[in-house]
């Protein structure tokens, strides 16, 4: 049996074709920022296309950002999302598009942490907590061996905790949330407004008309520029925290860091989190371990295959 994944990013459409042990293709596009559901629908069923023929489809996962109503395979909100304003029902959407093939929908990070608990670096640990700076902030919970999504889907979403009260503005509308500060979308903001008010940063010269990928970010830090170190120590410190209080709360002895910006700036930026979260953390646990995700790119596409096979079909893809 074969299954394909869906990682669906704000920036870009990432799919795999997965059989339970290898990657057999893969594709990606970048996710459309006009047209709304619809158009990332159109543009997910296109990158399934260009994974060529598969054998044995069973299913498709879709891992998106946002509140996801997993039974229903619906996103609820996606503030990351351009024009996404409105609950949608992707998979009925996606199936329809392409064919009828079954569609299940899970929240990216969820399955991003699914895939690092069973193959990657959450491997073994029966309780984690999977962080992701991307575009956005959001968090995975496997909790005695199984993924806890909560009574309204929300569980995990880090990104909105409070890291500062009455401090900068979010996406979603509120203050001061994680996201606000270790998120790249949010990040790219706070740099432009610098640059606006004469704080000349090499960030808006590498991407004047376009985003502020990690890569950017990446070479910004490298060239010594002041406003990417400043917002790097921002994120650092806001992620320290918020992952300082989830260990409190959920007593998990496993970590997992990753997304777009921990992949991309590697374990040094991974150490520094450890680092600010053991500053604050409460109790000291010796045996708690902040790591590295272990699968980069391929993890939320996955992930997404494993949480469709988990979803759709009698027999589970073998763990």
């Amino acid at each position: 049996m074969s299954w394909v994944g869906i990682d669906l990013g704000g920036t870009k459409i990432y799919a795999v074709v997965f059989d339970g042990t290898a990657v057999l293709a893969e594709a990606k596009a970048k996710t459309p920022t006009q047209g709304g559901p619809l158009a990332v629908v159109d543009a997910m069923a296109a990158v399934v296309r260009d994974l060529g023929p598969v054998d044995d489809l069973v299913g498709v996962g879709v891992g998106a950002p946002g509140v996801i109503d997993h039974e229903a395979g619906t996103v609820r909100q996606a503030p990351n999302l351009h024009g996404w304003m409105e609950p949608f029902a992707v998979a009925e959407a996606l199936s329809a598009a392409l064919g009828d093939v079954p569609v299940a929908v899970d929240n990216d990070v969820n399955v991003g942490t699914l895939a690092e608990h069973r193959l990657g670096a959450g491997k073994g640990a029966e309780n984690v907590l999977g962080v992701f700076a991307g575009t956005g902030v959001g968090a995975g919970l496997i909790v005695d061996g199984g993924l806890r999504r909560g009574p309204t889907g929300a569980a995990g979403e880090i990104g909105h905790m409070v890291v500062r009260r009455g401090g900068r503005l979010c996406g979603c509308g509120g203050r001061g949330h994680l996201e606000a500060y270790a998120g790249r979308a949010a990040m790219e903001r706070r740099a432009r407004d610098l640059e606006r008010k004469g704080r000349d940063t090499l960030l808006v010269d590498l991407a004047p008309g376009r985003r502020m990928t990690s890569g950017v970010f990446a070479k910004a830090l490298a060239a010594g520029d002041a406003v990417a170190q400043e917002l790097i120590d921002d994120a650092v410190g806001a992620l320290g925290v918020a992952i300082a209080s989830a260990v409190a709360l959920l007593d998990v002895p496993r970590v997992v860091v990753g997304g777009g910006l921990a992949d991309r700036l590697g374990p040094p930026f991974v150490a520094r989190v450890e680092q600010a979260c053991r500053a604050d953390v409460f109790p000291r646990n010796p045996d708690l371990r902040i790591v590295p995700a272990a699968l980069s790119d391929q993890g939320g596409s996955i992930g997404a295959a494993l949480m469709a096979a988990d979803t759709l079909a009698p027999v589970k893809v073998r763990r």
